[in-house]
């Protein structure tokens, strides 16, 4: 498989954008704990040679100026079964949308599996395309992110219906 990178700038940061073949199979967060070594990153690539990359960078863009819901850039994952059942819930969390990591783990066979949906979902190798930050703790609370709370705070927001924004008061 045809490994290739490129590093692009966003409002929480810099990306580093990772395709296999035709799909998309990594976007980390700078300082995220599980961004696989340089040597698995494959070649530098130039967007404007790589239809995979150059659609995952205008998507990106789109994304963060409020232009763009749901992402059609191709992505696969190759985690263990339990987590790519995580990461297939994580697809189908709508954009504004949250959901608790006990409420995944009731649908996947029992409360009791939360702190594993947790390691599932903070290992998830497409953040953003596959959306983790929708992920919650009980009530609501702003819990574990691998890219950081800031982070997670900033996309819930970019998120947020323009309703409730106008509704608060700080």
């Amino acid at each position: 498989m045809d490994v290739r990178h490129i590093h692009v700038d966003s409002p929480v940061g810099a990306l580093l954008v990772v395709a296999g073949g035709e799909a998309l199979v990594g976007l980390y967060f700078q300082g995220y704990r599980y961004t696989p070594p340089p040597s698995a990153w494959g070649r530098r690539a130039e967007v404007s040679a790589d239809p995979v990359l150059a659609q995952a960078r205008s998507e990106l863009d789109e994304y963060f100026a409020g232009e763009r819901q749901v992402f059609d850039v191709a992505a696969a994952t190759s985690g263990d079964g339990f987590q790519e059942q995580v990461w297939a819930r994580l697809r189908r969390i709508p954009y504004g949308g949250r959901i608790t990591y006990g409420d995944i783990a009731a649908e996947l066979g029992g409360r009791g599996f939360a702190q594993s949906v947790g390691q599932a979902v903070g290992r998830n190798p497409v953040s953003i395309v596959i959306p983790c930050h929708r992920v919650v703790g009980a009530g609501g609370r702003l819990t574990g992110f691998g890219g950081g709370l800031e982070r997670k705070q900033l996309l819930l927001d970019l998120e947020e219906p323009a309703e409730a924004r106008a509704g608060r008061l700080f």
